[in-house]
């Protein structure tokens, strides 16, 4: 790809030397996979860096969500956001549960918890809220209506590593988290993903299940699967871990400057951040309105790439939109018409470590009129 093309990510990757130095000691144990010590290292790592008691690496970040469900006996009806990526929704489909979209709330994004309630049926088991873009749900709402209904709580948190409320990890609420480490995140194992849990014995039943269900060499207790994280991923992880405080500052800079370009622009909008919250700028996604703006966001959106500015309209078209799950009742439109609203008017914008000021000011003269 040419230098003067600006993407919307770029990886964080580790420092080459050292990653050769654990590269050698893998080969020289001939321990690649299976539970080596880099998996563990990391997996302890990573538990006390995001302020959580269990971690269970996975090889990706859509089979820990596939695994919770499996984990939790999750069956029926699960109610979830259409604003998301698809493996929020494919994870329901492949344990052969009904997904029941609700709309999203304007200010954050994130599932609205006055929708929810009126999607309960005696079918419902669970609901799988997203935090959007990193933006933290209003998990105390949520879990007051899981426990008066009896439901389960599995957060896809995809977006949400290192973000905090008042001091504490959002991976803590619900019933379990799950996040990804794929390339485009703020802190990437090049693909990889991970389940955060409460106790210990979760934790045992969670490594049998993506071991194939093996609590032994001659047991098997569960129809597990293979979604072992191995000890490259892990060495290369257990660098990133290091680094990845100052990738979060940088982002936060980027942001900063963004916004104060584009505070007065009329017709632009973005979220600020949220009271105290810790953010990990993991994305910025802005939100055009065409008649203040004078611009739809299509034109814009293909104005910056004709430019080689390459954002990305995401969450565009809402999971509800694909013909997999288009025929569901609550696949309509009329019932999803916040998520509408933002899945037609957002472009993420560049948001990485590395992006220059200069780089910013570029895309910002497109944006800018």
């Amino acid at each position: 790809m040419s230098d003067d093309i600006v993407t919307v990510t770029s990886p964080l990757l580790p420092n080459l030397d050292e990653f050769q130095v654990m590269l050698k000691q893998i080969w020289d144990s001939k321990w690649i996979t299976n539970n080596g010590s880099f998996h563990k290292q990391l997996e302890k790592e990573l538990a006390e860096y995001l302020k959580v008691p269990y971690v269970s690496l996975f090889t990706n970040g859509t089979l820990p969500l596939i695994t919770a469900l499996q984990a939790l006996h999750v069956t029926g009806e699960v109610i979830t956001t259409p604003y998301s990526f698809v493996a929020t929704t494919h994870a329901l489909w492949w344990n052969g549960i009904k997904p029941v979209f609700v709309d999203i709330d304007l200010a954050t994004g994130n599932i609205d918890p006055d929708k929810i309630e009126a999607a309960i049926t005696p079918r419902t088991t669970a609901i799988m809220p997203v935090h959007v873009y990193g933006k933290p749900c209003d998990t105390k709402r949520i879990k007051d209506i899981a426990d008066k209904y009896g439901l389960k709580v599995i957060y896809d948190a995809a977006h949400a590593f290192g973000v905090e409320v008042n001091g504490e990890s959002v991976l803590t609420a619900g019933d379990m988290s799950t996040l990804s480490f794929h390339a485009t995140k703020v802190y990437n194992t090049i693909e990889g993903g991970a389940m955060v849990m409460h106790d210990e014995q979760t934790k045992k039943r969670i490594d049998y299940l993506k071991n194939f269900g093996f609590a032994g060499e001659t047991e098997v207790i569960a129809p597990g699967i293979n979604s072992k994280m191995d000890e490259v991923r892990a060495a290369y992880g257990i660098l990133n871990l290091r680094q990845v405080d100052g990738a979060i500052e940088a982002r936060h800079q980027v942001a900063i400057q963004y916004r104060n370009a584009l505070r007065n622009v009329k017709g632009i909008t973005f979220f600020d951040d949220m009271p105290g919250v810790r953010h990990n700028y993991s994305y910025f996604p802005i939100f055009v309105n065409e008649e203040e703006y004078g611009m739809t966001r299509d034109e814009l959106y293909f104005k910056m790439k004709d430019e080689k500015v390459l954002g990305r309209r995401y969450f565009y078209p809402l999971i509800s939109e694909f013909s997999t799950y288009k025929g569901l009742d609550s696949a309509r439109r009329d019932n999803l018409p916040n998520a509408h609203k933002m899945a037609d008017s957002v472009i993420c914008l560049p948001m990485h470590h590395a992006l220059s000021e200069e780089v910013v000011n570029r895309i910002l003269d497109l944006i800018v009129k």
